[in-house]
């Protein structure tokens, strides 16, 4: 199952961890990606928080928790590789893993077809 929030992030579900990453739609809004500021491991975040930085040749936006848990893995790869985002956005390109504190928050994302209707409305 994958949901997604209104700040353009991406959240798989399997069980209670949830992989978390920016969309399509926001890596190609930010352009090329030069640098991804990761969480640490262990950090908790609730719903909404500024979990993660990412910075384009043309700005840097932040990058907030779509569901409140604890981190429990970060995608070290994008540390040397940052363009895994722009390549490989909703795969190779995730962020962070957490484990959900609170699973009825997924509730309040959107489906795919409700988030292409949304972007479609911007």
């Amino acid at each position: 199952m994958i949901k997604y929030s209104e700040d353009h992030e991406w959240v798989s579900v399997d069980g209670d961890t949830a992989t978390i990453g920016i969309t399509d739609y926001a890596q190609n809004a930010l352009g090329d990606i030069v640098f991804v500021e990761l969480p640490e491991v262990g950090a908790t975040f609730a719903k909404g928080d500024e979990v993660s930085v990412v910075e384009s040749v043309k700005a840097a936006s932040e990058v907030y928790a779509a569901v409140s848990g604890e981190v429990t893995e970060i995608n070290e790869a994008l540390e040397g590789e940052p363009a895994l985002v722009n390549s490989a956005p909703t795969t190779d390109g995730w962020f962070f893993k957490v484990k959900l504190s609170d699973a009825g928050e997924l509730d309040d994302l959107m489906g795919e077809d409700a988030y292409k209707s949304f972007i479609e409305g911007l």
